[in-house]
């Protein structure tokens, strides 16, 4: 089955190119420019019979916007936006064409505490002090560098970060003809931009960047990368020691105030590619959620849901094809990523 990120590779990579193409100076002043116009991160109460947060905003795109612009001015990373709008032309959506902002999310399932990052969904989680979480867009590694999964601190913080770029990535830059230092001082040539958490997993950090234009992607050597406005919130409030979970969820069942929504991401591509997902992943994220609470599931809603893939929480309960509790997925429905 075909899924959004097969456009998504496509527009990553021109927008790679005019990454590349700009100069410092233009991308530095396009990143104040759309912060200007009214960044933030959401942060949302948390409430003890809810998984969800936030709700779906609809706007009006203005004549010169585009995706790149929107998903930094409220606070989206540019897939989340795409896969939320997949019948809008990123890079024209036109006056008054209304975009939806996808900002109402399922908490992944995952403890409470500290940060909770899940790659599928590109996007970061911060639980300060179990009554309200924040949350960012980030960006996470490439194919071929991907973020490692599993449970790690924060051991140490770093304002104006100095980077030592591994031989590894020296190596791949040189084959692009691309020479990279083996000091990286700070500064505005500096990808990590102007702070940093080194993470207890040897060589990976959560870290701002000098290129928020890539951010929402799979464009880092494995590391988390953050908008500065919002890595510099983070990095603020977080201490060494705070526990980081890092989770693979692109399928996240919660309940909310009209009973069980699921919120769905495509699976990371390779995972696809490799046949790692189908429904009876959705099955296993259902019976998880439902453990000590009994619904009935909505097999039609919850299938449209995960095939689209929007990123969008809805309502699966009810009616139609319906799976309860603790039962076997009927043997007559379909699904799955080919």
């Amino acid at each position: 089955m075909n899924t959004t990120h097969d456009v998504n590779r496509r527009v990553v990579g021109t927008i790679r190119g005019i990454a590349r193409g700009m100069s410092r100076g233009a991308m530095l002043l396009a990143g104040l420019l759309a912060w200007a116009a009214g960044a933030g991160a959401g942060e949302y109460a948390l409430s003890g019979d809810s998984d969800v947060v936030g709700q779906i905003q609809v706007i009006q795109a203005r004549y010169e916007d585009t995706f790149v612009q929107l998903a930094r001015r409220h606070n989206i990373g540019y897939e989340e936006l795409r896969d939320a709008n997949p019948d809008v032309d990123p890079w024209l959506p036109g006056e008054g064409t209304e975009v939806v902002l996808p900002t109402q999310f399922v908490l992944p399932q995952a403890e409470r505490r500290g940060i909770v990052i899940n790659v599928p969904e590109l996007r970061l989680y911060y639980f300060p002090d179990g009554e309200r979480v924040l949350t960012h867009p980030i960006s996470i590694g490439r194919r071929d560098w991907r973020t490692p999964l599993g449970r790690t601190t924060v051991i140490t913080k770093a304002a104006n970060p100095t980077w030592y770029p591994p031989q590894s990535i020296r190596d791949e830059h040189a084959a692009r003809n691309d020479f990279l230092p083996a000091v990286v001082p700070p500064g505005p040539d500096n990808p990590l931009g102007l702070f940093a958490l080194r993470l207890g997993i040897p060589g990976y950090l959560i870290h701002g960047t000098n290129k928020p234009a890539g951010v929402g992607m799979r464009v880092t050597h494995g590391c988390i990368r953050m908008f500065p406005e919002d890595i510099e919130t983070l990095f603020a409030s977080v201490a060494p020691g705070t526990p980081v979970q890092i989770v693979n969820q692109p399928f996240k069942f919660g309940w909310g105030d009209d009973g069980l929504y699921l919120e769905a991401h495509a699976p990371l591509d390779e995972e696809v590619t490799a046949g790692m997902w189908s429904a009876t992943d959705l099955t296993r994220a259902f019976i998880a959620v439902t453990e000590q609470r009994d619904v009935q599931l909505n097999w039609r809603s919850a299938e449209r849901v995960m095939e689209g893939a929007r990123g969008i929480p809805e309502s699966v309960s009810g009616n139609g094809g319906t799976l309860r509790a603790g039962t076997e997925k009927p043997p007559t429905a379909v699904g799955g990523f080919e």
